[in-house]
């Protein structure tokens, strides 16, 4: 078990960044450290830290949409995080992120998206959105046996009938 995640990360982070900036860098292998360690700031409430990540993770990935896409529904995740919600860029990156993947058959990262959908139509009094949205994800969750997600989903879901 790590004693400081938060040390660790920004470790990583920081080699990362420094090695992408010199010859030894490949922009399809640093987008998924990127997007990784993106993903573990916004879990350890480092927002800007995990912006300039997804940033990163974006840049580095031109010829590979699929990166792109679960970058972009990083940033729908950061910009719907309690401490700066901003549901106008978190709708555009999710639907930015389900233009990607959706022609993919990245099933899971859509689902993602109709749950960060669902849940910013939740949050703007949208009931009516944010019950087709989490209708959508909840169903595909459901098909894919995620059920972590599933029961996420189902939360926000019975937030509705609040």
């Amino acid at each position: 078990m790590l004693k400081q995640p938060s040390a660790t990360a920004s470790a990583i982070g920081k080699n990362i960044l420094r090695r992408s900036q010199g010859k030894e860098s490949a922009p399809i292998i640093a987008a998924g450290p990127y997007y990784s360690l993106g993903r573990a700031c916004l879990l350890l409430g480092r927002l800007d830290e995990a912006r300039r990540l997804a940033d990163r993770a974006i840049e580095s990935s031109p010829r590979h949409p699929g990166f792109a896409a679960h970058a972009h529904l990083l940033l729908g995740d950061i910009a719907i995080h309690p401490d700066r919600f901003d549901a106008e860029t978190g709708e555009a990156h999710y639907r930015t992120a389900l233009a990607l993947a959706g022609p993919r058959g990245m099933r899971p990262l859509v689902a993602h998206c109709h749950h960060g959908l669902g849940r910013i139509s939740r949050r703007t009094g949208k009931c009516e959105q944010a019950q087709e949205h989490l209708t959508t994800a909840t169903t595909m969750y459901r098909e894919m046996g995620m059920t972590y997600w599933l029961e996420k989903a189902e939360a926000e879901m019975s937030e509705l009938t609040r």
